[in-house]
């Protein structure tokens, strides 16, 4: 039997069901995958995330100002997932401007505002951006992950 650590919690785990969570992270994180190797980017059609934004579909918002929105992640890879949203549609980070900079500070500031009162033990900040870098809405979005040891590599 070997101890292994997952979402903090110390396991012991005979090598089959270790390799059992390991076959069921991998497929999760697959499912992402192939969600945004099949989506496109379209900056005319409208995302899930502006009808969050314009309240046409329920949220777990946390947070909410005249710039952005924050909420939990409905597929959580973390103990703690939510992901906050410009309420101005960037499809995605390689489409910002100089004069989106205002907008993009104020998502940082809020993501450190949020993860140091939710994970205060720290928390890692993903931006994925286009097909390879696993986009799967085109509406730029942070995740914040925490409530447990985070690997490295990530990808």
């Amino acid at each position: 039997m070997n101890v292994f650590l997952h979402n903090s919690i110390k396991l012991t785990a005979t090598p089959y069901i270790q390799k059992s969570v390991a076959i069921f992270l991998q497929r999760k994180m697959s499912n992402e995958v192939e969600k945004a190797s099949k989506s496109h980017y379209n900056n005319g059609s409208e995302t899930i995330f502006d009808k969050i934004i314009a309240k046409k579909i329920p949220a777990d918002i946390i947070y909410e100002d005249e710039q952005c929105l924050a909420f939990n992640d409905v597929a959580p890879q973390a103990p703690v997932h939510f992901l906050i949203i410009p309420k101005k549609r960037i499809p995605m980070l390689d489409k910002c401007e100089e004069h989106d900079k205002d907008i993009l500070g104020h998502l940082l500031l809020v993501a450190k505002k949020l993860g140091q009162s939710k994970l205060p033990k720290g928390y890692r900040l993903v931006i994925n951006n286009g097909k390879e870098g696993c986009q799967s809405v085109y509406h730029l979005h942070l995740h914040i992950l925490g409530g447990r040891q985070m690997n490295w590599p990530p990808g």
